[in-house]
C-alpha cells in the first residue's frame, strides 16, 4: 500500500470514533424526550440518514483504499479514487444534519444541495476506481 493510501486510511480510522459518538448522540435523542426529534419527523428521517450515510461512506472508503493503488491512473485519477468517498463521506451526512439542523425545521433548507455534491464525488470516485481497475486487468493480459 502506497504512502498516501496509508495516509488516508490513517486517517479515516482515527474520524470513525466521530460516527460512532453521532450514533450514541442519537440513540440519545431517540431514547429520550427532547423536543425536536422524535416529535420531528422530517428532522428524525434525515439525521438518522445521514449518521448512516456518514458510517457506510467511511466504510466503502477503507476498502476503495485497498484497491487505489492496484489501478492503472494518472496521480490526478488516483487522489480522487482516494478522496472522493471520504469527501462524500462528510458532504453528504453535512447535508441531512444541517438541512434541519433547527429543532423547527419541517422541510430541509439549501444545504440539502450539498447531498449532490457529496453524489457527484462518489459516483467520480467508484467510476474512477472502476476503470483503472479494469485498466490493470487489461495490461496484465498482454
Amino acid at each position: 500500500m502506497s504512502r498516501e493510501s496509508r495516509m488516508f486510511a490513517g486517517i479515516l480510522l482515527v474520524v470513525l470514533p466521530t460516527v460512532m459518538y453521532g450514533g450514541l448522540t442519537l440513540l440519545g435523542l431517540l431514547t429520550g424526550s427532547e423536543p425536536g426529534y422524535n416529535d420531528n419527523p422530517v428532522r428524525h428521517d434525515l439525521w438518522r440518514a445521514g449518521h448512516a450515510h456518514a458510517g457506510v461512506y467511511l466504510v466503502l472508503s477503507l476498502l476503495m483504499l485497498r484497491y487505489v493503488d492496484e489501478a492503472v491512473l494518472s496521480p490526478f485519477w488516483k487522489w480522487l479514487a482516494r478522496a472522493g468517498a471520504p469527501i462524500a463521506a462528510i458532504l453528504i451526512p453535512a447535508a441531512f444534519f444541517l438541512s434541519v439542523a433547527s429543532p423547527t425545521e419541517t422541510r430541509p433548507n439549501g444545504l440539502i444541495n450539498l447531498a449532490y455534491v457529496g453524489a457527484i464525488f462518489l459516483a467520480a470516485a467508484v467510476l474512477t476506481l472502476g476503470v483503472g481497475l479494469i485498466r490493470a486487468a487489461r495490461h496484465m493480459d498482454l
